[in-house]
C-alpha cells in the first residue's frame, strides 16, 4: 500500500543547500575562563561566597548542632565567621556566636532565663555564648539531664522516664518512696502526687529522696533533715509524700546530690549550695546538722559555673567549666586521699585537682564514691583516687592513691561514663561495653557468682572486668548507677539506649524492683525490670 491510497497526508520534502561549515557557525565559542569567588573579607580564590547568604549559613550551622570547638575552629579559619552578622537579637555578634546562642535557646533551662540572667551566665562563663554553650552541653552530657535515667540508692530505687515520670521501689521505711505510705514497694510504682510535674533528676540517699522538675523545683520526701548520718537521728518527722523544699524555691536547680552528713544542689548557672555538714573545718560555712537552709559554696568556685556534684561520704567534687577547659575541685574530708591532692589532708574551700593538667587530661563526667573517686576524660581515659581496698581503683592492688592515676587496664576502652559506690567502680565504654571492679559483695559486680576454696561466692575484681551477663541484652548500656553507701548491700541498673532497664544485686528489700522467689536475697545475672523508660 502507497500513501497515496492509505489516506494519510504525502511528506512534504525540502531541499537544503550546501554550506560550508564555516558558514554555518556564526559566532567563535567564548574562551572558558574561571571565576574567583572569595570568602567574605579574603582575596583567596576557589572559596564559597559565604557573604551572599549569611541567613543560610546560620541555619546551617544551628541546624548541625556543631560543638563548641567545631564553631571556634570556623572563626580561626575564616573572618567571615568572625565579624558582626548584622542579625538581631545582637547586631555585633558573629555568625557563630549567633549559632551558639540559637543552640543555648533550645535547652531547656536557657529557655526561661530573664535577659539579665543570661548575660551575667555568660560573663560567668567567659563573655561568650560558644562557652555558654559548652556549660550547657556538658551538663547536660554527665547528667543524663532531660533523659530516662535509674538510681539506685541505698535500699531503694528511683526511676524517671524521658517524659518526666517518675517511679520508685524498695525499703520505705522512712516514706523515701513517695507514696504516702511507708510500705515496702516490690515492684516499680509511679508516683501519682507528681502528676503533671516533669521532673528531669533525681537523688537518693539512705531514708531520703530528692526530685528536680523541669522548672527547677525541688521536692522531697523521707527524712526530713538534710544532714544526718545514716543511721543517725530521723529529725522530728517523715515525709511520705513529695513535698516543695522552701528554702529553695528562689534558686533554679538543675542537679542534687546527697552525702554523708550534708546535701548539696546545683543551680543552673553553676552555683553551688550546700545544707548543714559544714562547719569551718569542712566546707567553709557554719551550718548546723539540722539546718535546712542552702548555704553558698565559699571559695574559688564563687565565680566559676560548676556543671556537675558528686557527693562522697564527706566529701565533695565539682565538675567546673573554666575558659580554659574542664576542671575539677574538691572539698571536704580527705581521708584515703579520695580528694586527689597528694595528701590525705582535709579541704575547708574547694580546692583545684592540679593532677589532670599533667596528665593533658581535660575531664568530662566526675564520680564520687564512699570512699574513691573516678574521672572520664573528653580522650575516653579513666582515673581513679582514693582509698584502693577491694580493688577498687583498678590498678591490680588495693593501695590507696591521693592523686588521680589513670586506668591502665582500659587503655583500648574510650569509656563515655563511670560510676562509683562503696568500694565498686563500672566503666561504661563509647560501644555500650560496661566494665566493673572491686568488691564483689551482694553480686553488685555482674560477674558470674563463683564459690572459692573459703566459700566466697563473690571475689574481688582488682583490675577492671568485662560484665558479660550485659552483653547478653544486645543492646548499648548508657547508664550504669549503683548503691552509694556504706551500710546497705549494693545493687546496680544498667540502662540501655531504647530505654530498657536492667537490675542486679541486693534485692531483699525490693530494690530490683523484681519478685525474688525461694527466700533469695539477691540476683546475680541483669534481668529486666518490668519498666519502659524511654
Amino acid at each position: 500500500m502507497d500513501a497515496t491510497t492509505s489516506g494519510t497526508p504525502a511528506i512534504q520534502y525540502h531541499n537544503i543547500p550546501d554550506q560550508p561549515i564555516t558558514a554555518i557557525i556564526v559566532a567563535p565559542v567564548p574562551t572558558f575562563q574561571r571565576n574567583q569567588r572569595h570568602c567574605f573579607g579574603e582575596s583567596t580564590p576557589g572559596e564559597f561566597p559565604l557573604a551572599a547568604s549569611p541567613s543560610i549559613v546560620l541555619h546551617v550551622l544551628t541546624a548541625c548542632n556543631l560543638d563548641p570547638q567545631d564553631l571556634a575552629k570556623l572563626e580561626a579559619t575564616c573572618s567571615f565567621f568572625r565579624q558582626p552578622a548584622n542579625f538581631a537579637p545582637d547586631y555585633q555578634l558573629s555568625i557563630s556566636e549567633l549559632a551558639a546562642l540559637d543552640m543555648c535557646q533550645k535547652r531547656a533551662i536557657f529557655k526561661p532565663m530573664t535577659e539579665a540572667e543570661r548575660q551575667d551566665l555568660k560573663q560567668k562563663c567567659g563573655g561568650s555564648w560558644k562557652l555558654v554553650l559548652r556549660f550547657l552541653l556538658a551538663g547536660e552530657a554527665c547528667c543524663r539531664r532531660e533523659n530516662s535515667q535509674a538510681i539506685a540508692g541505698p535500699g531503694h530505687s528511683i526511676a524517671v522516664t524521658s517524659k518526666g515520670v517518675v517511679y520508685s521501689f524498695g525499703s520505705n521505711s522512712s516514706g523515701q518512696l513517695g507514696h504516702g505510705t511507708t510500705e515496702e514497694e516490690w515492684r516499680p510504682r509511679p508516683i501519682r502526687s507528681l502528676q503533671g510535674i516533669r521532673i528531669i533528676q533525681a537523688a537518693a540517699g539512705a531514708g531520703r529522696t530528692m526530685l528536680i522538675s523541669d522548672a527547677g523545683q525541688v521536692y522531697a520526701f523521707g527524712k526530713d533533715s538534710f544532714g544526718e548520718a545514716e543511721y543517725g537521728v530521723q529529725g522530728t518527722k517523715l515525709v511520705t509524700s513529695p513535698q516543695l523544699v522552701e528554702s529553695l524555691k528562689n534558686i533554679f536547680v538543675v542537679q542534687a546530690a546527697i552525702g554523708n552528713f550534708f546535701t548539696a544542689v546545683l543551680s543552673r548557672e553553676g552555683r553551688v549550695y550546700t545544707f548543714s555538714w559544714g562547719n569551718d573545718a569542712r566546707l567553709g560555712h557554719h551550718t548546723e546538722p539540722n539546718d535546712v537552709e542552702p548555704h553558698p559554696l565559699l571559695g574559688t568556685l564563687e565565680n566559676i559555673p560548676v556543671v556537675q556534684i558528686a557527693a562522697g561520704y564527706c566529701y565533695l567534687l565539682a565538675l567546673a567549666c573554666q575558659p580554659s577547659g574542664m576542671a575539677v575541685y574538691s572539698v571536704g574530708c580527705g581521708l584515703g586521699g579520695k580528694l586527689g591532692h597528694g595528701s590525705r589532708t582535709d579541704e575547708k574551700h574547694p580546692r583545684l585537682i592540679e593532677q589532670f593538667q599533667l596528665l593533658n587530661l581535660q575531664p568530662v563526667v566526675v564520680a564520687a564514691g564512699a570512699w574513691h573517686a573516678a574521672v572520664v576524660g573528653q580522650d575516653g581515659r579513666v582515673c581513679t583516687w582514693g582509698w584502693g581496698r577491694y580493688g577498687c581503683l583498678g590498678h591490680g592492688n588495693e593501695e590507696c592513691e591521693s592523686v588521680p592515676k589513670v586506668v591502665q587496664a582500659l587503655n583500648d576502652v574510650k569509656a563515655i561514663h563511670v560510676a562509683t559506690g562503696d568500694y565498686t567502680t563500672f566503666v561504661v565504654s563509647e560501644d555500650g561495653d560496661v566494665y566493673s571492679f572491686g568488691c564483689g559483695e551482694s553480686a553488685s559486680l555482674g560477674h558470674n557468682a563463683i564459690a572459692d576454696g573459703q566459700g566466697n561466692r563473690h571475689a574481688n575484681v582488682l583490675t577492671p572486668q568485662l560484665v558479660t551477663s550485659l552483653k547478653q541484652v544486645n543492646e548499648r548500656v548508657v547508664q550504669i548507677s549503683l548503691t552509694n553507701s556504706i551500710y546497705w548491700n549494693a545493687h546496680t541498673f544498667a540502662l540501655t539506649e531504647s530505654g530498657k532497664l536492667y537490675a542486679f544485686g541486693a534485692g531483699d528489700k525490693g530494690q530490683l524492683g523484681i519478685e525474688l522467689v525461694n527466700n533469695q536475697t539477691e540476683r546475680g545475672n541483669p534481668e529486666r525490670v518490668d519498666i519502659d523508660l524511654s
